[in-house]
C-alpha cells in the first residue's frame, strides 16, 4: 500500500461508533441465556451507566467543536462534527430501542419466572395499593418539589442525570395555555419500591409510577385538569451546559435506566382526583 493512501478517510474508524461497538457487545452479554439471570441484569445496567458516560463526556465534546465553530474541518474518517452527532444520534436510538427489548421482552419474563415481578399500579390489590398510598403520603411527598415554567418562572435547574417528570398540563377554562410542571424524583429514594408479600413473593413497583399516580390532584399540582407525561433525566457537560436531553421511561431497568438521547412527550391521559385509584 503506498504511503499516502493512509490518509484516506475509508482506512479509519470512528472512535465513537467504535465506542457504541463496544457497548453493543456489553448488551449481546445482558441477552446471553447462557449468563446467570441478575448478571444479564447487570450487564444491561451497565450499558446505561456507560451510555450515561457517552453522552455526558463524548457527546457534550463534539457539542461544544459545533458550538465553538470548529465544525468545518472533518477528521480523520472524513466526517465533520455535525455529521458525527446526526449518525450518533441515530445508532443511539436504535441502540436504546434494543435496551428496551432487552428489559421488556427478556429480562422481566425471565425474572417473573423467578417470582420477581415488576408490577404497575393497575396490577395491585387493595392492600398494596393501602400500602403505597402510606408510603407516598409519609416518605414521597415530603422530598419533592414541583415547579411550574410559565413566563414567569424559567426552566429549573435540573440535577445531573437525575430522573424527572414533566407534566404538560391543562385546565377546562377555554383559551388557557397549557404550562409545564416539573417535579424530580428524589434520589434519597430507591428507585424500586418493595411491596410486602405473606407468600414469599417478590414485587416491586417504581417509584416514578407511584409519583406519577399521586402528583395530580394532591398538593403538587391540585388544580389542573388533565396532563400529558414524560419521564425524562438531563446529563450535563462541564460547566453546567446542557449535554443532551436524554429520555428514559419508567420501565427501562432495574438498576440503571436505559436512555434515548431524545425528549419526547408521550401522552397520558391523567384525571383529575383526590387519589390515585378513582
Amino acid at each position: 500500500m503506498a504511503t499516502h493512501q493512509l490518509t484516506e478517510p475509508q482506512y479509519f474508524l470512528n472512535r465513537h461508533f467504535s465506542w457504541l461497538q463496544f457497548n453493543e457487545r456489553v448488551l449481546e452479554e445482558a441477552r446471553d441465556q447462557n449468563n446467570p439471570l441478575l448478571e444479564r441484569l447487570k450487564f444491561l445496567a451497565i450499558t446505561a451507566s456507560n451510555l450515561d458516560e457517552f453522552v455526558e463526556v463524548r457527546v457534550a465534546g463534539i457539542l461544544q467543536q459545533v458550538e465553538h465553530g470548529k465544525a468545518v474541518d472533518p477528521g480523520p474518517d472524513g466526517r465533520t462534527p455535525p455529521q458525527v452527532l446526526t449518525e450518533l444520534a441515530a445508532k443511539i436510538h436504535e441502540f436504546v430501542k434494543s435496551q428496551y427489548d432487552c428489559w421488556r421482552d427478556e429480562l422481566v419474563p425471565a425474572l417473573a419466572e423467578e417470582s420477581i415481578r415488576i408490577v404497575t399500579l393497575k396490577d395491585l390489590n387493595a392492600a398494596d395499593r393501602e400500602y403505597i398510598e402510606s408510603f407516598y403520603r409519609k416518605s414521597i411527598e415530603p422530598l419533592l418539589t414541583p415547579v411550574t415554567v410559565d413566563p414567569a418562572h424559567p426552566f429549573p435547574h435540573v440535577l445531573n442525570k437525575a430522573l424527572c417528570l414533566a407534566f404538560l398540563l391543562r385546565r377546562k377554562r377555554r383559551g388557557v395555555v397549557p404550562y409545564l410542571g416539573v417535579v424530580t424524583v428524589p434520589r434519597a429514594l430507591p428507585r424500586l419500591v418493595l411491596l410486602p408479600s405473606d407468600n414469599g413473593a417478590v414485587k416491586y413497583v417504581f417509584l416514578s409510577d407511584v409519583i406519577h399516580a399521586f402528583t395530580m390532584g394532591t398538593r403538587c399540582f391540585p388544580r389542573p385538569d388533565s396532563a400529558s407525561l414524560a419521564t425524562a433525566t438531563c446529563t450535563w457537560k462541564k460547566r453546567n451546559r446542557a449535554a443532551s436531553w436524554i429520555r428514559s421511561t419508567p420501565s427501562c431497568t432495574v438498576a440503571a435506566k436505559a436512555k434515548r438521547c431524545a425528549w419526547k412527550l408521550r401522552p397520558a391521559r391523567i384525571r383529575k382526583s383526590s387519589t390515585a385509584w378513582s
